[in-house]
């Protein structure tokens, strides 16, 4: 790396970490910094670029609800029905009022404020009950609009924690991820992730489920052979173009627990818009495919849905 670019790297990385600043200033910092690519809050034309236009123009209130790990299992008990919903133990605002004795020997807890806030337990009498509630008091104090690049959606996501059943494979030792891109209310093509736990990769497939020609991870990482459909697969996509309904972007998650589909979540902001697509005329590609709607006369946010 050059000293130029060393030292605009240097730079861009302190200016992202103020979250103080005005957001569509902070965003194009934080989008630079991590992508390498200047941003146009005017005129987006990369997949990221618009995910980042998203982030501080795009604000229906019913984006806090869908972000929310429990408070979405309402809108999918409206729109596709309860059963496609895994089953859960408890929710809880006072880590205090969990009571570990009580739960099964397997379960998982979710932080419904953010990502990355899993506790997966197979085995609970190898679990460190104290050191487990350290780590969820660390993950309440996190609020995800402040801890990434302003992801509005998560800004007033009240911190709970949703213990949830937990859910394995037959065939596998962790879940495998269908990932649903979904533009204007449509499915357009998937990410599936395969072993998380063991061996992780991951691929893009298009809706016949044949393997497409980009990634946006190492390569020692992708997925560059065909795998099984999952019996379920028509049915996936259906249900996620119900949920997607007139939204101009969100990515709708399932899981297909032996041939039964259950919704994992939806998120509107994909690895936070840092992560590009190689090779890199799909940034380009992607960015065609989501369509921004356009802001009203005289106003910087969107808040209809």
């Amino acid at each position: 790396m050059s000293k130029v670019k060393g030292f605009r790297k240097l730079y861009l990385g302190i200016l992202k970490k103020m979250k103080f600043l005005p957001p569509h200033k902070c965003v194009k910092y934080y989008y630079e910094y991590y992508t390498s690519q200047k941003y146009n809050d005017k005129n987006p034309i990369r997949f990221n670029e618009k995910i980042h236009w998203y982030k501080t123009h795009y604000h229906p209130a019913i984006l806090n609800q869908l972000v929310d790990k429990y408070a979405v299992r309402e809108y999918v008990k409206e729109k596709i029905g309860e059963q496609y919903l895994n089953a859960c133990l408890g929710i809880y605002e006072d880590i205090n009022d969990i009571d570990f004795d009580a739960l099964p020997d397997q379960f998982v807890i979710k932080g419904v404020h953010g990502y990355g806030f899993n506790l997966i337990v197979s085995d609970k009498s190898k679990l460190n009950v104290r050191k487990a509630k350290l780590k969820l008091y660390k993950w309440k104090r996190r609020n995800q609009y402040y801890r990434g690049g302003l992801e509005w959606a998560y800004k007033d996501v009240k911190p709970r924690f949703l213990v949830d059943k937990f859910m394995a494979e037959a065939a596998r030792g962790s879940l495998t991820d269908y990932k649903f891109y979904c533009f204007n209310g449509k499915p357009k093509f998937l990410e599936v992730h395969l072993d998380r736990r063991e061996d992780h990769k991951s691929g893009f497939f298009d809706l016949d489920f044949k393997l497409l020609p980009f990634r946006d991870v190492d390569e020692s990482m992708w997925i560059q052979s065909p795998i099984t459909k999952p019996t379920n697969f028509d049915e996936m996509v259906h249900l996620a173009e119900v949920l997607a309904d007139r939204f101009p972007f969100v990515r709708v998650d399932f899981y297909s627990i032996n041939g039964k589909t259950i919704f994992g979540e939806m998120t509107f902001y994909p690895g936070d818009g840092r992560y590009e697509f190689i090779p890199d005329e799909y940034n380009y590609k992607l960015g065609e495919m989501f369509v921004l709607p356009k802001l009203p006369k005289g106003e910087t946010e969107i808040t209809e849905y």
